[in-house]
């Protein structure tokens, strides 16, 4: 197998990969990401001990132990772009020789949980709570770079297409569904289900409008209105999709958990949005270390 180029898999002095500043030894087996590099803190401040911490433009990290289970907490900063730089890189530090430049013949899976803050689209899923995302849209068009027809609900697509009357000029939308691992593992806390959307901003793409008109000012009341064999569109954000996409053509396992801070149907937003995002972040260290 021919070694991947300098070029493709690029490494700083010390031998950490380019991006996020980490070595293959700062990886632990559960991931949390964040996008608020500062959230990074909020996570770490639970830890017993934190052994290792490094920062390089948005991508902070801090590695450390909490009741006894190793883990590593990333901020991948904001968007799908940003994702695809994450987990490519992350994926590479556990399953990537660096010395030989050439994939490790036995893979290692790893388990990320994205730790976010959510709008919510449905009046039903108040403010100050916490959803599971079973499966997730996208409606950026990153990874469609990538081979994904073995990873998405290609009947989920069609069926969303025709609901929203989707612009294909726009690119077509693809969902992949979360881990089922971890899903399960986390069915129990009795929070919110549902399929989030991940759009590529945060004005236009998500119906936001300043001074500019959009290309569908209904697009937004559409997607709340879908809806597939019971599952339903629930919130909207920047990263969800990518993780899956990623998670599942790399084969991790990864979850994405939303602290609700706003209600777009009502037009809320939380009064203390810190106390939510801090509940999330407890409950989900709790879970990771049991």
């Amino acid at each position: 197998m021919e070694k991947i180029k300098s070029s493709e898999l690029i490494l700083n002095p010390d031998g950490s990969v380019y991006h996020i500043n980490l070595r293959p030894e700062h990886i632990a087996d559960d991931v949390i990401f964040v996008g608020d590099p500062y959230r990074v803190d909020e996570v770490a401040k639970h830890f017993d001990n934190v052994e290792y911490e490094t920062q390089k433009r948005e991508f902070r990290s801090k590695v450390g132990v909490y009741k006894g289970k190793r883990i590593t907490v990333i901020s991948t900063g904001i968007g799908p772009d940003n994702i695809d730089i994450v987990w490519n890189e992350l994926d590479a530090l556990v399953n990537i020789d660096f010395t030989t430049r050439q994939p490790k013949e036995q893979l290692k899976s790893i388990r990320v949980y994205r730790l976010g803050t959510s709008g919510s689209l449905q009046k039903d899923i108040p403010v100050d709570s916490i959803l599971l995302s079973t499966h997730a849209i996208g409606t950026d068009n990153m990874l469609r770079s990538y081979q994904i027809d073995a990873i998405v609900a290609r009947e989920i697509e069609d069926a969303f297409i025709h609901q929203t009357d989707w612009d294909m000029l726009k690119g077509r939308p693809y969902i992949v569904a979360g881990s089922t691992y971890l899903l399960e593992k986390f069915a129990s806390t009795g929070w919110y289900q549902g399929m989030t959307v991940t759009a590529g901003g945060f004005y236009g793409p998500q119906g936001r409008i300043l001074r500019l008109p959009i290309q569908d000012a209904t697009l937004n009341h559409k997607i709340d209105g879908f809806e597939y064999n019971g599952i339903r569109a629930t919130n909207l954000e920047m990263e969800t999709a990518a993780i899956y996409g990623l998670s599942k053509l790399l084969q991790h396992e990864s979850i994405s958990i939303n602290a609700i801070i706003a209600n777009r149907a009502l037009g809320t937003f939380s009064e203390n949005p810190y106390a939510i995002v801090n509940r999330m972040i407890q409950e989900v260290l709790d879970i990771i270390a049991e």
